[in-house]
C-alpha cells in the first residue's frame, strides 16, 4: 500500500507521519500518533463521539481522509486543558454532571468549544443546535446543555 506524508498541526504542536491511501483521520490520531482522546464510536458519522476541530470548525474524524488534514490545525480534547488546568468546558462537565460514562464527551466539548468560539453568548437553541450531530445515552441532554451555558458564561467573564 502506498504511504502519503502528511504534515499538520495537533494541538499546537507540527506533527509529520506517513498515512496509507484512504486512512481515516480518527485513525491516524489514535494509531499513528497516539492521541486517544478522539473516540471511536459507530465508524459510520451518526454518532459524533469523534469529533475533532479542524481550522477551528467541528469535522467527524472517522469520515475525514487522514490526507486532507495536510497544512491544517487539528485540535482535539487533548488540547483544551492548559497543563493541569482544565479548560472551563471540561470543569463544568465535570461539575455539573455534564458526562456519566463519557464516552459522548470528546465529541461534545469540541463540539461546545466550536460554538463558543465563534459565539460567546449562545442561546440554548444555539447549543442544542451545535451539539445535535453528537449522541449521548448516558447522561441525558440536560447536564451537557447546562454546563456548556455555564461554561459559556465563564469563559465570558475572562474576556471582560
Amino acid at each position: 500500500m502506498v504511504k502519503t506524508p502528511i504534515r499538520f498541526t495537533l494541538n499546537g504542536s507540527e506533527t509529520a507521519l506517513f498515512v496509507d491511501g484512504g486512512a481515516n483521520l480518527l485513525d491516524t490520531l489514535r494509531r499513528g500518533v497516539g492521541d486517544l482522546s478522539p473516540k471511536y464510536g459507530c465508524g459510520q458519522g451518526t454518532c459524533g463521539t469523534c469529533t475533532v476541530l479542524i481550522d477551528g470548525e467541528p469535522h467527524l474524524s472517522c469520515l475525514t481522509l487522514a490526507e486532507t488534514a495536510e497544512g491544517r490545525s487539528i485540535e482535539t480534547t487533548n488540547g483544551l486543558a492548559n497543563g493541569a488546568e482544565l479548560h472551563p468546558l471540561q470543569k463544568a462537565f465535570m461539575e455539573n454532571f455534564g458526562a456519566q460514562c463519557g464516552y459522548c464527551t470528546p465529541g461534545m466539548l469540541m463540539a461546545a468549544k466550536a460554538l463558543l468560539s465563534k459565539n460567546p453568548n449562545p442561546s440554548r437553541e444555539e447549543i442544542v443546535e451545535a451539539i445535535s450531530g453528537n449522541i449521548c445515552r448516558c447522561t441525558g441532554y440536560e447536564p451537557i446543555i447546562d454546563a456548556i451555558m455555564i461554561a459559556a458564561g465563564q469563559l465570558r467573564g475572562r474576556v471582560a
